[in-house]
Order: structure tokens, then C-alpha cells, then sequence
């Protein structure tokens, strides 16, 4: 006994979800191609033609997907906040409130910055490429770093609310600093290859926090043994 046909009606749903799956499948690839693409030649070194070239894809299937080179390199600037977030944030603010969350915060991304000193950190790059050109580029770039900042600030204003840092801490003074180091392991690891930058921004972080922590109790002096006669 045969089956009967298949209903054109039913097998259309199908075959369109077939196609939006692969679809999806292949710009994450080319997606994945242009980060990493990005990490060494910076957002301004991406183009259509070589991202076509370092996924063996032609210009036209490369350009389906992403409609034009600016749109492109918006769609890496918000997969790379994408990542950021997956490998910084989210597991740091699974820490306790205050303290511990702030230092889970910056150790994680002290670490991401220490892998990415072979390949470059687009917020970085990025911010040099675009400083003084506004436009769509230089506007997602801009949020997604505040983003950023704005998550940090805010825990540190929480580290203040938990009695962790002194009340009279300038909050978007410590998230200044703390970016500094940021930037200082970067310049001094990337471009002047010099050893030993990462633990030194550790230290400055320990020094920050030694800042702006509240001091420890005075330990009240023990009682004093009266001398036996």
C-alpha cells in the first residue's frame, strides 16, 4: 500500500522553517568569521570581499546576509557585547551583592583583556578607529561600551549600599580608575609588549579598593592583667 502524497500545504511551513534555520546557521557563521576577523584588523579592516574570501563564500552570499559593510560591522560590534557579557557579566552577578560581585567583575574581565593581548579588544580598537567619526558605527560601539560602564558603576554604587565601600565614594571616579588600568594592560601588553602588565593592574585594583573600603573596626586593646602580689 503507498503512502499518500504529502500535502503541499503542510510540507510549505517546513521547508520554509528548513530555510530560515540555515540561513540563521550561516550568518552566525560568517558572523563568527568577521570577530575574529575584526580581533586583528580592527572594524575598519572588515569588507564584504574579505570576509568572503576567509569563509569561501561569494561577495553576493556574504552581502545577503548583512546588506552592507557598515551593517556588518554593527552586527560585530554587538556580537562581541554579546560574548562580553556571557563571559563577564553574567557569571560575575551570580556573586554575592557588594564586594565579592565587584571583584568578580573586574578579575573577569581583567582575564578576557590578558587573552585578547595577541588578538585585540574591540571596544579598544573600535574606540581608536571611530573616536572623531560619528555615525551608526561609532553610535553602537558608544552604547554598548556605556552599557558596560553603567553595569560596573552600578556595582560599585551596590558595594557602597552593602557597607563594603566608604559612603562618600565617588562612584564614577573608581569606574575611571578601574578602566584606566584596563587600558594601561592593553597599551602596555599589546603595543609595547612589555611582562608582567596584568598583575600590575591587579595591584592597582587591590590599591583602588584599599582606597575606597571602609576601614576594618579598631580591634579593642585587650584587658590588662593586673600583676599578682
Amino acid at each position: 500500500m503507498t503512502n499518500p502524497p504529502e500535502n503541499p500545504l503542510q510540507e510549505a511551513p517546513r521547508t520554509l522553517a528548513r530555510a530560515l534555520l540555515k540561513g540563521q546557521q550561516t550568518r552566525a557563521v560568517i558572523l563568527d568569521a568577521a570577530l575574529g576577523l575584526a580581533s586583528h584588523v580592527g572594524l575598519e579592516g572588515l569588507s564584504i570581499g574579505a570576509l568572503a574570501e576567509v569563509t569561501g563564500m561569494s561577495k553576493s552570499g556574504v552581502f545577503a546576509h548583512f546588506g552592507s559593510r557598515e551593517e556588518l560591522q554593527i552586527s560585530v560590534v554587538r556580537e562581541y557585547h554579546a560574548r562580553f557579557e556571557e563571559e563577564v557579566f553574567f557569571p560575575a552577578i551570580l556573586e554575592p551583592r557588594g564586594m565579592p560581585r565587584l571583584r568578580a567583575l573586574f578579575e573577569r574581565w581583567i582575564r578576557r583583556v590578558a587573552v585578547e593581548i595577541d588578538s585585540g579588544c574591540i571596544y579598544i580598537s573600535g574606540a581608536v578607529e571611530f573616536d572623531d567619526r560619528p555615525g551608526p558605527v561609532r553610535d553602537a560601539l558608544a552604547s554598548m561600551v556605556r552599557a558596560w560602564h553603567a553595569a560596573l558603576q552600578r556595582a560599585i554604587d551596590i558595594a557602597v549600599q552593602e557597607g563594603h565601600l566608604r559612603a562618600d565614594t565617588d562612584a564614577t571616579q573608581m569606574l575611571f580608575e578601574l578602566h584606566g588600568l584596563i587600558l594601561a594592560v592593553h597599551h602596555d601588553a599589546r603595543f609595547l609588549r612589555q611582562p608582567g602588565a596584568v598583575d600590575r593592574a591587579r595591584a592597582g585594583f587591590e590599591r583602588a579598593l584599599a582606597h575606597y573600603s571602609v576601614s576594618p573596626p579598631l580591634t579593642p586593646p585587650a584587658p590588662r592583667r593586673r600583676a599578682r602580689r
